[in-house]
């Protein structure tokens, strides 16, 4: 199977996997995956659980259509995602219900929605900044992602739901579910649980080279 061949048959598994876990509903989320030539991206209004390799969209490196249905109205967002992160193959957005109830009077701050309350957390997402709301596709909304793209691994759009990236359509869609379980925990807790101290944080980078941004 060449490449492009995989990463349609990628998009779709991990298009059903968002459904079935109720991270997405009805037509809303898109996925894309980067290729040598541009990149794939969900259809715009499709439901992600009911994706087929064939019908799935295809744009140059300009973000122009090429082929298949007509992209989803985040080209835009991705296409600068992909600018600032040589290293991002992959880029997921959905509109997860606990990480948009986050949006609607629970989030932590616009520099962090969530504290670091889990170590796993802190390992598969880290620090996700709230982006002040826009309309769906706005180019505003996607120039100040773009302007956070290099330091963090995702955000939250305000009332929109979260844009996550990775190496992988898959290991964005791991952190993804990571960043809605940690939200879901954040709401169903009262009162709201510490965060991770500075020596558990410390503990986490030595041990795994990994630190909360």
């Amino acid at each position: 199977m060449d490449k492009e061949s995989a990463c349609r048959a990628e998009i779709v598994s991990v298009g059903q996997d968002l459904y079935v876990r109720g991270h997405t509903a009805g037509s809303a989320g898109n996925i894309s995956a980067r290729l040598s030539d541009g990149w794939l991206i969900t259809p715009t209004d499709v439901c992600l659980g009911r994706l087929t390799p064939d019908g799935i969209a295809k744009v140059d490196l300009d973000g122009n259509w090429v082929s298949g249905p007509k992209p989803s109205k985040t080209v835009v967002l991705h296409r600068k995602i992909y600018e600032q992160r040589p290293d991002c193959n992959g880029i997921i957005h959905t509109h997860s219900t606990h990480l948009v109830a986050l949006t609607l009077g629970g989030a932590y701050s616009h520099e962090a929605i969530l504290p670091p309350i889990t170590p796993y957390q802190v390992m598969k997402i880290g620090r996700v900044p709230l982006i002040a709301y826009e309309r769906p596709g706005s180019p505003k909304a996607a120039a100040r992602v773009a302007e956070l793209a290099t330091s963090v691994q995702g955000v939250m759009l305000e009332r929109l739901g979260p844009v996550v990236w990775g190496e992988t359509v898959t290991k964005a869609s791991d952190a993804l579910a990571e960043l809605e379980e940690t939200a879901r925990l954040w709401l169903m807790t009262n009162p709201r649980p510490a965060p991770l101290d500075e020596e558990a944080l410390s503990d986490i980078a030595e041990t795994f080279g990994i630190r909360w941004n």
